[in-house]
């Protein structure tokens, strides 16, 4: 075992080769599977370390502000490092009660998490503000990512602000404007790319691997260690009582695996007494772990051609599947698809608790109501669990989707022939708040409103 705090190591359990985390890797250069960062705790008190948790939430401190980094005691890096900290206040979204998703999804109490109320609207800020702060501290020039949209905008911002170069991947004519306007608000260098987010992921690995540009997506451990803060924040605020359940929408896979990871260390640590069920949704049309879990595969199923209008889980060959496999397996979890059709209602049913969010996150109350429909098997739910719903952006990073929706005029797919848009696959609207006509009348508009 290396000597130092923090290390690499792969986590083939055939191979387990371990690295200096000072280098710039991504995979193992033995065997090319994942590598996760391990760190030698020393002395950690939990009670102690709870209370200090506590106490940094009233701080000015811009380190304490961070809920991120609020929690340094679990990320990966020295005191000496702190100084390469790049920081924006991320995290500290709240905790909301959702009584109408709870009836809907037939829950006697649902909670969500809404990482959407980040700087940049998406829980990626989390585990930007560490590998940001990594890129740093290893003095690179040029960063970049694959991204179907929160990705980059998320690292367009932290760069901005660290001032580093930033590179965004996108598949071209697959990303929401809302996500797009932002990667070239906060001045990233964005590239289109002929295919899909695979293809996309695929030429930035390479890249990386030639040349001395430093990738940002979650094959990058430090990504996930900034992301497993969400779990330290939940908990927090929580007073340290643990759910029964956790439900994540499931794209790249890089939160869950995040996720099972911070689980293991807080048990081992005895932070935790019980660990929740962590349960992942994905879209029908780009559920490639749960084709794996059902046909018991030792591999990935891909998909190929992914396609949801949940644009941010649209990927078919997920990098960190092996982390959220083993995430899984750790808290007895889950993976189950959901519709098209049960995004759109879920997420009208969420907007009718005041919380918008993008249709990505929606998955969750999608994915607990079909499950309790089901309540059968490896997917039984009490309606008593105490469960909470991670929702991963905000409601304007796809405004589009909710106009549609309640315009009537959602549709799954929609090609181009003959300079004519021919749709398919309407979506019912079946929680319709059209905008009504109404005359310029005051007599008309009281009798309308029964004032």
């Amino acid at each position: 075992m290396c000597d130092r705090p923090f290390f690499f190591r792969c986590i083939n359990e055939a191979c387990q080769d371990e690295f200096d985390i000072g280098r710039k890797l991504y995979q193992c250069p033995s065997c090319s599977d994942l590598l996760d960062i391990i760190k030698n705790y020393q002395d950690l008190d939990p009670p102690k370390l709870k209370d200090i948790f506590r106490q940094r939430r009233a701080s000015t401190n811009p380190l304490d502000i961070s809920a991120v980094w609020r929690y340094r005691e679990f990320l990966p890096f020295e005191e000496k490092d702190l100084v390469h900290v790049v920081a924006m206040g991320e995290g500290n979204n709240p905790v909301l009660e959702t009584p109408r998703c709870a009836e809907y999804a037939g829950l006697n109490r649902l909670r969500v998490k809404h990482l959407g109320w980040n700087p940049t609207g998406s829980f990626k800020d989390y585990g930007m503000t560490t590998a940001v702060t990594q890129a740093r501290k290893l003095g690179s020039r040029v960063v970049a990512c694959a991204s179907t949209g929160n990705t980059s905008a998320s690292m367009a911002a932290y760069c901005a602000r660290a001032g580093l170069k930033a590179v965004v991947f996108i598949p071209e004519g697959q990303i929401a404007f809302g996500k797009l306007s932002q990667s070239l608000d906060f001045g990233a260098m964005t590239l289109q790319i002929a295919g899909d987010f695979d293809v996309a992921m695929s030429l930035v690995r390479e890249l990386s691997q030639q040349t001395d540009l430093y990738l940002m997506n979650s094959i990058n451990p430090f990504r996930l260690e900034g992301q497993h803060t969400v779990m330290l924040e939940l908990f927090d605020q929580l007073d340290w009582k643990i759910p029964d359940r956790i439900v994540v929408p499931g794209g790249n896979l890089g939160n869950s695996s995040s996720y099972g990871k911070i689980l293991m260390e807080l048990k081992e640590l005895g932070f935790i007494d019980k660990v929740p069920r962590i349960t992942i949704i994905q879209a029908r049309g780009a559920d490639p772990l749960y084709r794996t879990l059902v046909t018991s595969s030792a591999e990935l199923v891909p998909v190929s051609d992914a396609w949801t209008l949940a644009s941010a889980i649209k990927i078919g060959k997920p990098i960190s599947w092996k982390k959220a496999m083993r995430a899984l397996k750790f808290t007895d979890g889950w993976c189950d698809v959901v519709s098209e059709q049960e995004i759109a209602d879920a997420k009208a049913m969420l907007g009718l608790d005041g919380i918008g969010c993008e249709p990505a996150s929606a998955t969750t109350v999608a994915g607990l109501r079909k499950m309790m429909t089901l309540n059968q098997g490896d997917v039984t739910i009490d309606p008593d669990e105490d469960v909470v719903a991670i929702l991963t952006g905000h409601q304007l990073k796809d405004p589009d989707y909710t106009v549609n929706y309640h315009l009537d005029n959602l549709y799954e797919h929609a090609t181009y022939e003959n300079n004519l848009v021919q749709k398919s696959g309407k979506i019912q609207s079946t929680f319709s708040n059209k905008p009504m006509a109404v005359k310029p009348d005051k007599d008309h508009i009281i009798q309308l409103l029964n004032l």
